[in-house]
């Protein structure tokens, strides 16, 4: 059992947001992607510091793939069927500054899919290195198809913006 100091204090819940219009009545949720990524990428710096770089790309993966869960049942659970969750994953992902979402290759059982992500959170416009970025991304895509059909993904990046692409490309296929 956990003692009292390791208790979770942040277990996720949609009020964890807070409400916006009585926190902010004069901003409400505008912020700027340079902010967004400040505070990922000091997180980044923070966890490999003290985990490693192959540790913080599976925190930040698991991290994806709850978001991934919970963004699924918060905005996409009316989604019937794949064509429905695709319509939907690209009007909320353009409607909240997510990115541009788009699916390349699937199948009619949604067990390979090859999706993009234009114009992303996490690396749209950043200098080129020789390593992929979007951890994150990779287990938000993960959690919601996991959410949808109930299985489990294997989710990788195969193109970045990082690495010489203009967009960011994940394979998604069914965990075997």
């Amino acid at each position: 059992m956990p003692s009292v100091k390791d208790a979770r204090k942040y277990k996720f819940d949609w009020e964890l947001l807070g409400d916006l219009s009585i926190g902010r009545p004069n901003l409400g949720n505008r912020t700027r992607v340079e902010i967004y990524r400040l505070m990922q990428f000091t997180f980044r710096d923070v966890l490999e510091i003290k985990f490693g770089s192959i540790a913080a790309d599976e925190i930040f993966y698991e991290a994806g793939r709850v978001a991934g869960r919970e963004f699924y049942n918060h905005f996409l659970s009316g989604a019937t069927d794949i064509n429905s969750l695709v319509r939907l994953m690209q009007d909320t992902s353009r409607e909240y500054g997510i990115g541009i979402f788009k699916v390349e290759k699937a199948d009619s059982l949604a067990r390979n899919l090859v999706v993009t992500m234009s114009e992303d959170l996490d690396c749209s416009g950043l200098p080129e290195t020789d390593f992929e970025v979007c951890k994150y991304d990779e287990g938000l895509i993960a959690g919601i198809m996991e959410a949808f059909t109930g299985k489990l993904y294997d989710v990788k990046e195969i193109d970045c913006w990082c690495t010489g692409d203009r967009t960011c490309r994940f394979s998604v296929d069914i965990a075997s």
